[in-house]
């Protein structure tokens, strides 16, 4: 099992601020965009005809001069390195296609190997000869698939479409993707303008090509050469009526902006609102946070959050495993566009992050999740039929990376540390061993599962054990409370009158036998120790294990009435 490890700080920041454009600035955007646009995808296509080289040997230089003729300088930099960021992105979704793929032809032959109806091993045939032969062709799609992906890796050419795959296959399906043709040519242009220029150190205000001014916020862009005919500031520049003010994290900009440091901006359409914005970003300093150990050290809480297809279930844990307050649930609600999806789970983050400041946490554990090689080889795995579908369908809509990235990026900022710990067993022991404890404290609240889950993970991530310690009871003379033992440091009992004084007393000697084995429905005691001797009614007989050594020595006594 894997040990539990600190989540990596964020490496960048990226903020937003809309644009309020006019409608001759539009136009003057668009142009700029559009013309830039074309370069950019020129030279995309010389990148990806290269091929696989080394970083050194791509031409960029070459490539750069080029663009240079038709744009400037920077706005060139800005489109090589944009066309060497997705070509390398683009080589790196083919090789887990091709793992993907491998794991799935894998799983389909080994299967394909075992007769009909049996089962060898770990490896179970399939139901019946149909099923058979539809997963034979299956396998023959899937090597097919394998050997187109092979091909592009080894020639070292990937398919990239600028404005989106997605997209452009919705151009064919108008009507199943709720789209008019003006529409969609709308959203299509929008995604194929390049209106990026990347920060530069000691250039004003860390850009010299997109320069927003920190104290009056004005916005000033270096038009191409094409187009420097428009331009209404020296320079060939183009002002902004509008300014833009960056409220969201604004001292933080403020801060690299006054001191020349480089800050990257990107100017967004978005053709369904009608609305343009400005998204300033740039690097962030390399933050050491805690270790898992550490904050065990510290004495922290921990918030354990179990991540479902439509809610979180979360629980609070003080430093030695304990759970601490009620359960939580968070609705999801991932329905709708990806807008909206987006930001319920930003909501819910929200709410876990005001909960752990709430409940003083310094982190929140989570599993560390991947379904990449399930849903790989989900059909094989995941069951059959009707209900496997509904599973694996499920298990896809689990945004596991999204909320990994966004919990990252809120938690660091909020103060608050993300631990991930191995995900194996955790909701089976967590419905196991903590499901009835955590019902039974509060009775009033409804108590799933994915309840005890969020506790398995928080103390997982505590380095405690998942399941309690055994031998432990609900309620006892001596123990009238229940609590997580596996890693409490018992106190021993006083004796004596000299005792420690910061110790519990040792309770009296209790004067009725501690150990007795009764074959009838009340224990006889023998001890000379008890004063009065009830004998038990006619016809029950009791059996008893004396406890002073002169009675055991006589062992057993068996009483019978008469």
């Amino acid at each position: 099992m894997a040990p539990p490890f600190t989540v990596a700080a964020p490496g960048g920041v990226r903020i937003r601020d809309r644009l309020r454009v006019t409608e001759g600035e539009a136009a003057v955007l668009r142009l700029v965009g559009e013309h830039l646009g074309r370069l950019q995808r020129t030279d995309l296509a010389v990148r990806v005809g290269i091929g696989r080289v080394k970083a050194g040997q791509n031409r960029r230089a070459e490539r750069k001069r080029t663009l240079t003729v038709g744009s400037s300088s920077r706005w060139a930099g800005a489109m090589t390195r944009v066309s060497e960021d997705q070509y390398q992105l683009s080589l790196r979704c083919l090789y887990d296609e091709r793992a993907s793929l491998r794991r799935a032809v894998r799983a389909v032959e080994a299967r394909l190997a075992v007769p009909c109806g049996r089962r060898e091993g770990k490896v179970r045939g399939y139901a019946d000869q149909s099923e058979r032969w539809a997963k034979q062709r299956r396998l023959t799609m899937l090597k097919t698939r394998l050997t187109r992906v092979e091909a592009r890796i080894e020639s070292g050419r990937p398919g990239i479409v600028a404005g989106g795959r997605r997209l452009a296959k919705s151009r064919h399906n108008l009507a199943a993707a709720r789209l008019t043709e003006g529409r969609w040519r709308q959203r299509w242009d929008a995604e194929r303008l390049f209106l990026t220029a990347d920060g530069e150190s000691g250039a004003p205000h860390g850009n010299y090509t997109i320069t927003v001014a920190p104290d009056t916020g004005e916005v000033l862009l270096v038009l191409p050469r094409p187009l420097r005919h428009l331009a209404n500031a020296p320079r060939g520049r183009y002002r902004l009526t509008r300014t833009v003010g960056f409220s969201h994290r604004r001292e933080e900009w403020l801060d690299r902006a006054d001191a020349n440091r480089a800050v990257r901006y990107d100017v967004i359409h978005d053709p369904q609102r009608g609305r343009w914005y400005l998204d300033a970003s740039w690097s962030a300093d390399t933050a050491v946070l805690p270790t898992p150990g550490e904050l065990r050290a510290r004495g922290g809480r921990l918030l354990g959050v179990d991540l479902n297809a439509d809610h979180l279930a979360a629980h609070v844990l003080d430093s030695h495993g304990n759970p601490t307050g009620e359960p939580l649930t968070i609705p999801l609600g991932l329905t709708g566009p990806a807008s909206q999806r987006d930001g319920h789970l930003r909501a819910a983050i929200t709410r876990l992050i005001a909960v752990a400041e709430r409940h003083r946490c310094a982190g929140i554990a989570i599993e560390d999740l991947g379904f990449d090689e399930a849903r790989a080889t989900g059909r094989e795995t995941m069951g059959r039929g009707g209900r496997g579908k509904k599973f694996r369908r499920t298990v896809s809509g689990i945004p596991t990376a999204r909320f990994r990235e966004r919990l990252r990026g809120m938690a660091f900022h909020a103060g608050l540390v993300v631990i991930a710990v191995d995900p194996a067993y955790t909701s089976v022991w967590g419905g196991r061993y903590w499901k009835i404890p955590l019902q039974r404290h509060n009775p009033q609240t409804t108590v799933t599962r994915h309840h005890g889950a969020s506790v398995a993970i928080a103390r997982r991530a505590l380095g405690h054990r998942v399941r309690r310690r055994p031998g432990v009871t609900a309620h006892d003379r001596r123990i009238v409370a229940w609590r997580a033992t596996g890693q409490a440091v018992p106190t021993p009992w006083a004796r004596g009158p000299r005792a420690h004084p910061g110790r519990r007393a040792r309770p009296p000697r209790a004067t009725r036998l501690d150990r007795a084995e009764v074959t009838g429905s009340r224990c006889f005691p023998t001890s000379k120790t008890v004063r009065e001797v009830t004998r038990p009614p006619p016809g029950q007989v009791a059996r008893v294990r004396p406890r002073t050594a002169d009675h055991a020595r006589s062992g057993y006594k068996t009483v019978a009435s008469g």
